[in-house]
């Protein structure tokens, strides 16, 4: 695949800078995989951070069955990380095909049983994601935030529909992103899991933590709740970068301004400041109060065209790279990367 003009700037940008800035970024689902395959044009020092409490699809019946980590999100986390070569792509391919049967294997992802297949051989989860990602051509490391599998619970009120006013404790990533009412908190079980080391360490030696978009309280805020990533996050001197989501998602965030994403980030990690918001230009319908909102963070607020031009409410890869690539020129450091 030939690079567009715009990625061939972005690529030459980053030749030009020699040594690249060492990117972590952390969520899940495919918010975490748009921002990967924009990171991926601009730096060859990347690292994801994946949330594990997924339940549902295939990776919930391979936990429920073999114990093991949600693979699902690790493998989507993979196939962004793949090149746009032809090895690339038809590995990207491979790996997110999902069988169609009237047996077991029916929805099951290749990329899950590969990846539960390697844990189980090499009993090792990093290891085990090291070698799928050399076996693919990954441009970068993909890392899960616990080794242990973790299960959301939400306190959220209208859960049920003829309960308009009550609050209940909801279980579940899967029932939490599509409940009906209103998200109030997150929390994890078990309520202090342990963090994969090597993502502790990644965070601690970045240049730049990205974080989102995605699922803002079962994809985003996870990384939060794991006490020695958060611990981490606060005290890297990597650069935080916030990548506010295109529009409200039905059920999670259903009638969220983007100013209220910052707030509810806030309550669930008071301690924790940003150094720049990014957001859709479009998206903000009032700038003054995510600049507001941001402020309260120690955030700036940087506004950029990244929403795909085909109107899908999906972050276009290019445009993305060219807008982390602009936040990473002004906000960082002077002179080449180290």
């Amino acid at each position: 695949m030939r690079p567009t003009p715009r990625l061939g700037r972005l690529n030459r940008l980053s030749r030009k800078r020699g040594a690249q800035p060492k990117v972590v970024a952390l969520g899940g689902g495919m918010g975490l995989s748009a921002s990967l395959a924009a990171l991926r044009r601009i730096t060859g020092d990347l690292t994801a951070v994946v949330t594990v409490a997924d339940d549902g699809g295939s990776s919930g019946r391979l936990r429920d069955e073999l114990g093991v980590l949600p693979p699902g999100d690790l493998r989507k986390a993979l196939a962004a990380l793949c090149g746009d070569d032809d090895w690339g792509q038809t590995w990207s391919r491979v790996i997110q095909h999902r069988f169609q049967s009237q047996g077991e294997l029916h929805d099951h992802a290749v990329g899950n049983l590969l990846i539960v297949a390697l844990w189980e051989q090499l009993g090792d989860h990093v290891q085990a994601l090291d070698l799928v990602g050399k076996l693919l051509g990954a441009h970068g490391r993909v890392l899960p935030m616990s080794a242990v599998p973790l299960e959301l619970q939400a306190l959220v009120k209208g859960h049920e529909v003829e309960r308009p006013d009550d609050v209940d404790l909801v279980r579940g990533q899967a029932t939490v992103a599509l409940t009906p009412g209103e998200v109030q908190s997150v929390h994890l079980v078990p309520h202090d899991p342990p963090a994969v080391p090597e993502a502790v360490a990644a965070v601690l030696d970045a240049d730049w933590v990205v974080l989102g978009p995605g699922s803002w309280f079962s994809s985003v805020i996870p990384h939060l709740l794991v006490p020695d990533l958060l611990d981490a996050l606060v005290e890297t001197k990597a650069r935080r970068v916030l990548s506010l989501n295109l529009a409200p998602q039905p059920g999670e965030t259903e009638g969220f301004s983007p100013q209220r994403h910052l707030e509810v980030l806030a309550r669930h990690a008071p301690k924790l400041a940003l150094d720049v918001v990014l957001a859709d230009q479009a998206a903000v319908p009032d700038p003054e109060s995510l600049n507001d909102a941001a402020k309260r963070l120690g955030a700036e607020v940087e506004l950029a065209p990244v929403a795909s031009p085909d109107s899908s409410a999906k972050h276009d890869p290019v445009l993305l790279a060219a807008a982390y690539d602009r936040i990473f020129r002004m906000h960082g450091r002077i002179g080449p990367w180290r």
